[in-house]
This record gives structure tokens, sequence and C-alpha cells, in this order.
């Protein structure tokens, strides 16, 4: 079983034991902040109450479509590199939860036909407000990636353990900024983990409020959503 990913960058042993080490530091507003987890726990609830009957006619949907489990589950890093479960709508014929994750791509075999129309509009993701509801979530934060493709880039990009210092989020400041999508090549997820890390830093409550609104008209006619 793939272990956590660190949290924070690890770094040399301090020569001096006045200089603390930075995982030792109290952590940040983003992952403390009262009223932003009031604020998810407030959307949240109030979104499940609003599409709850849709859930309910979308998994039904995806069962008559292809054979499966209406429900996708993986394991993904949360909040300090602690691992939870996400939950999202089956959109593919698979259900990949391992070492070897292939990222889906433009016009994915795997992709059933019901699951198209869900990824477009990003209905595939309704079921993470439960995820936020329970505190592995927020709505707002760097979006969490398979625990396979964590550990690979992980080792790659010195930044992106730095991530784990916020909850992940349905939605986040890379989404809106237009890194959202298939990754073709490592600057693309270097440019992501940059923005995550600049949301992490500037994070205020305005800030979540700016990004949510920003990403409504995204469900409808974002390019990099398949």
């Amino acid at each position: 079983m793939p272990h956590a990913v660190t949290p924070l960058r690890p770094g040399p042993p301090p020569e001096d034991h006045d200089i603390p080490d930075e995982r030792l530091l109290p952590p940040l507003p983003v992952a403390t902040s009262i009223t932003k987890r009031l604020f998810d726990i407030l959307v949240a609830s109030s979104a499940l109450l609003v599409f709850l009957p849709l859930l309910v006619m979308l998994a039904i949907l995806i069962r008559l479509d292809a054979p499966g489990p209406a429900l996708f589950r993986q394991r993904r890093t949360g909040l300090r590199g602690k691992v939870f479960t996400i939950y999202k709508l089956r959109t593919m014929t698979v259900v990949e939860d391992a070492n070897n994750v292939r990222q889906a791509t433009k016009n994915d075999a795997r992709v059933t036909q019901i699951g198209a129309v869900l990824r477009k509009l990003s209905l595939d993701e309704l079921p993470q407000l439960f995820n936020v509801l329970v505190g592995d979530m927020s709505i707002v934060g760097p979006r969490p990636h398979a625990i396979a493709h964590d550990q690979f880039y992980s080792e790659r990009i010195p930044t992106y353990g730095d991530r784990f210092r916020a909850r992940p989020g349905l939605t986040g400041f890379a989404q809106i900024s237009g890194y959202r999508g298939e990754v073709r090549e490592l600057k693309q997820m270097t440019e992501r983990i940059g923005a995550d890390n600049a949301y992490i830093d500037r994070w205020s409550l305005g800030l979540d409020l700016m990004i949510a609104v920003k990403t409504l008209p995204l469900m409808l006619r974002d390019p990099n959503a398949y």
C-alpha cells in the first residue's frame, strides 16, 4: 500500500537548534480558520439538499449505462499528508486505485457515454460534498490527485508537498487559472502546483468567494474538462 506523501518539503537538519523546523511551525490560517470551515459546512449541506434528487437520478443512469457501481472511490492525500477516500460519480469503465493510475485524456475510450456528460459539466464531483461535510476536503483548495500521481510528482517538483498545508478542494485557484485537465509535460504540473501554493500563502475568505464565483461559468464551458 502506498504511503502518504510528506506534507511539507523535507530539508537538511538544522545545524543550530535555535532554527525552528518548518514542520513544527503553527499551521496556516487556511487550515485552521473556523470561518472557512463554517463556510464549507454551510455550502456543502445546502448544495446536498438541492442536488440530492439529481444525485439519485444520475446514480441510476450510471448503473444502466455500464456495469459497475454508481460511486467511484479512490484514495487521495489531504491536509498534512493524511490519506482519505474521495467519492465521485463513476464516469469510466474502470475503477483504478493502485500504484499506476492513468490520467484521463481527451477522447479517452474508458469514459462511458453518460460519464462524458458528467465530466464535461463537473457533475461527477458532486459526491465530494460529503467529503467536505466530514472535513476531509474544503469547497476551495488544491484539487487532490491520485496517490500514485502524488508520489510521481513529489519526486520531480520540490514544492509539490507544500500543497498539503491546506485541505484539498472541490475547486481551486489553479482550476480557474486554466491549469485543469490532462498533464502532458512536467511544466504544466509545476505551474498548477505554483498556483496551489500561491492560494495557500495568500488565503482569505474573500479569495475563496472569488474562486467559487469564477468556477460556476467554467462548469458549462471549460475546454479542459473531459
